[in-house]
Formats: C-alpha cells, sequence, structure tokens
C-alpha cells in the first residue's frame, strides 16, 4: 500500500531513489498511461491502444509492455530494453499533489511514496545536496511530473476527439507462439482507420491544427510493434 509524504529536505534529506528497472522494483507492469506529447518518442518501440475504464467510462491511451498481467517484456538483466521509457515509468515514486494554505493560491508540490522499492538510504540518487537544496535529479523529476500533469488534458482532448468521430473500434489480437502456446489480448480498443479515411475536409484540418492527427499517425505506425512483443516473447521460450 502507498505511504505518500509531501518530499521535503528535512524529513527525507538521506533518501535516495534506485533508477535501475526490474521485476524486484514493480515494473512488472502489463502497460501504462501514454501521454501525448511522447507519442512520437513511443511508437519506436512500444503499441499503444486504447483503454476503456468501467469506473469512468473514458478511453485512456495505453502504452502496451506484454500481453498479460505482471509481464514486462521490455525488461531484461540488463534493465529496461527500449530506447525511451515512458513517462509514467521514468516517475519512479513520485507524485504531482497540490497545497493550498489560508489565503494563498494552490500550489503544486512534489509528493514521495515512501514505500516504493526504488526508496533507499544506501544507494540511487540522492533526493538533496548538503545544504538543502535539490539535486539536478530531482529537479528532472519535477519536471516529468509536470509534464504528466499538463499531459492529462491533453489525453482528455486527444480521446473525446477520437470518440466524437467513432474512430475507436475494439481489438482482438491472438497468438500462437512457437512452442504452440496461446496467447490472447482483448478488451482494448485501436484506430478505426477506415473511418479516418472518410473523415471530411473540415474535421482533417481540425484534427491537424490541434495536433490530433499526428498523434493518430503515431499510434497507427505503433502498431508495428506488435510483432516486436510477440518475438520478445519467443525469446523467452
Amino acid at each position: 500500500m502507498a505511504n505518500h509524504a509531501l518530499l521535503n529536505n528535512v524529513d527525507h534529506q538521506h533518501l535516495r531513489v534506485i533508477t535501475r528497472h526490474g521485476v524486484e522494483w514493480g515494473d512488472n507492469q502489463m502497460c501504462t498511461l501514454a501521454i501525448p506529447s511522447e507519442f512520437r518518442s513511443l511508437q519506436a518501440d512500444y503499441p499503444i491502444f486504447f483503454h476503456c475504464s468501467g469506473e469512468t467510462d473514458k478511453f485512456m491511451p495505453m502504452v502496451m509492455f506484454g500481453f498479460e498481467q505482471g509481464e514486462n517484456l521490455y525488461l531484461s538483466e540488463q534493465g529496461w530494453d527500449a530506447s525511451y521509457i515512458p513517462l509514467m515509468i521514468q516517475r519512479g515514486p513520485f507524485l504531482i499533489g497540490f497545497q493550498q494554505r489560508p489565503g494563498e493560491q494552490r500550489s503544486q508540490v512534489m509528493s514521495i511514496d515512501l514505500d516504493d522499492p526504488h526508496i533507499s538510504t544506501t544507494e540511487g540518487e540522492a533526493l538533496f545536496l548538503p545544504h538543502g537544496g535539490n539535486t539536478p535529479y530531482t529537479e528532472r523529476m519535477a519536471s516529468v511530473l509536470q509534464a504528466i500533469d499538463q499531459g492529462q488534458a491533453a489525453v482528455k482532448a486527444f480521446t473525446d476527439a477520437l470518440v466524437s468521430q467513432q474512430l475507436l473500434e475494439p481489438f482482438t489480437l491472438n497468438v500462437t507462439l512457437n512452442n504452440g502456446a496461446k496467447l490472447g489480448l482483448d478488451g482494448f480498443h485501436t484506430i478505426h482507420e477506415e473511418r479516418l479515411a472518410e473523415l471530411d475536409g473540415e474535421v482533417l484540418i481540425d484534427f491537424h491544427r490541434r495536433g490530433i492527427l499526428q498523434a493518430i499517425y503515431m499510434v497507427l505506425a505503433s502498431m508495428s510493434n506488435i510483432r516486436r512483443l510477440i518475438d520478445k516473447r519467443n525469446a523467452r521460450l
């Protein structure tokens, strides 16, 4: 269970963060949220699908790491095997929060999960300088959190645009591995390419101006990485 605390240079002066990746640090995730601003980087290594939450009935773009819960095929003995690590993984044990004191405007703050397996007092990246200032690592994590926070609005604008034009369709993948075992991936959606091709000029111009069209093409390009996932799974047989 998470144990969040506001990050500060008094209580957390001696904390460090292990930046290596592996199952022992909780990185065995099947998928995670993808932010539209990182689609160009993501599509070089991963498939991007959409998942509809039953709680919110909203679609979310997800970057896929495996075919089943607890499987991350991008983890190896050397760490994370890809040219780019998604923002939601980069953030490690940090979260962005908000704080408001009486008579002041609400301000953003960094929180840290003290029970996260990346937390250490003996190894990893220091959070604070000897005299209390942030280290370059902490400043970089603040930038990552800021990008994620700003990306939430972009996620909503992107998925709302897709839904408005009925551009999402259910996606089912059935795979037979080299040893004859069968895998299935369902519960996700992808871009409906036929409807995309039928969009009228005004919608396409609007999508282009808002960056929606480029994001769509990045998602479509990412589908070629399904083959990479299958190859990674076969290599582990």
